[in-house]
């Protein structure tokens, strides 16, 4: 399994969730949006874990890698077909 997250502040990453997802034998890998890394196509994972932040999501005037971020979202859950 490939498991992907998304990271939105320096000061909280995966943690548990990256130490877990190792114990399964997962291949685990991240986008860290404070740092405008581009997003993978979603083809390329099978679990998405979003990490929290001090930001909302209407906040794109603040943090303008949110709209990528939703449309990201918003196509994983299309070609998954679960929610």
């Amino acid at each position: 399994m490939r498991l992907h997250y998304i990271q939105h502040v320096p000061f909280e990453g995966p943690a548990n969730i990256q130490g877990w997802a190792e114990n399964q034998g997962w291949q685990i890998s991240g986008t860290h949006l404070y740092r405008l890394e581009k997003l993978p196509s979603p083809d390329e994972l099978d679990w998405l874990v979003i990490m929290g932040g001090p930001m909302n999501i209407y906040e794109e005037k603040d943090y303008p890698w949110l709209a990528a971020e939703k449309k990201f979202i918003g196509l994983k859950k299309s070609s998954s077909g679960q929610p």
